[in-house]
């Protein structure tokens, strides 16, 4: 696989740098560079571009501009994903929130560059390996549910099944889902209502505003709350009937 990318800085040097990096790994292909986020924004119109290694402190408009440019219009989600280059490493938390795949702190090296490009490549390699089962699968009547989902958590996709899923906590545009056999949750951003379209109805409930759980791993049912291993999941009020529903036909 073969990843076409852009590179963005006003700085000579470093556009350079980035440039030289990117025609120096096998997997990369240079198709554009250009010294202001206003010019790359025509460029991305005339052109399939996968990566977008980009800085942030420009004249005119900045590459978290231009970032939130592409997420308004739409793009960021079949465009380009984008890798942060700067000297500022407050920038970091912006970078996330606009969904940056990764940040490189000026000055860096070909390694981290590196890792940064393989990081790149992997979530493209995951996004080809999640649609081609979908794709070869359509002629069938009854295509083959998958048993897992892939969670953005920092700047990687992980995959996760859902047999490991004991239940997940909404925290406003951020959830916590709560792993068997794992002390901490992952962090991903994304909402509760978004990752509750993605999971099978047949094994996933929402019992809370903030809770889903997984309904295999339920323990014990109380009144207003349900056991999930050590962890006591509310119930919440708006819920209770569809729930209670879905026990009724445990007896």
């Amino acid at each position: 696989m073969t990843l076409n990318c852009l590179a963005v800085d006003d700085e000579p040097l470093a556009l350079g740098l980035v440039c030289a990096f990117i025609e120096k790994t096998p997997f990369l292909k240079l198709t554009g560079r250009f010294s202001s986020a206003v010019e790359a924004l025509q460029g991305l119109h005339t052109q399939q571009v996968d990566v977008l290694f980009l800085d942030i402190q420009m004249p005119d408009l900045t590459g978290l501009e231009l970032a939130r440019v592409l997420e308004k219009s739409g793009a960021q989600g079949q465009g380009p994903r984008i890798i942060f280059t700067t000297a500022f490493n407050h920038f970091a938390l912006e970078g996330f929130r606009v969904d940056a795949l990764d940040y490189l702190l000026k000055p860096f090296n070909y390694e981290e560059f590196l890792r940064s490009a393989t990081k790149a490549l992997t979530y493209f390699e995951l996004i080809h390996k999640a649609e081609t089962p979908m794709v070869q699968q359509a002629p069938q009547t009854q295509p083959i549910r998958e048993d897992y989902l892939f969670l953005k958590v920092e700047y990687q996709l992980i995959r996760v099944a859902y047999s490991d899923i004991l239940y997940i906590e909404g925290l406003k545009d951020y959830v916590k889902v709560h792993l068997l056999n794992e002390s901490k949750p992952l962090l991903s951003l994304t909402s509760l209502k978004a990752l509750e379209e993605k999971l099978p109805a047949e094994r996933f409930m929402r019992v809370h505003r903030s809770f889903i759980v997984n309904l295999e791993k339920i323990g014990a049912i109380a009144r207003n709350n349900i056991q999930i291993g050590s962890a006591h999941v509310p119930i919440g009020d708006q819920y209770k009937d569809v729930f209670s529903d879905y026990v009724s036909r445990w007896t």
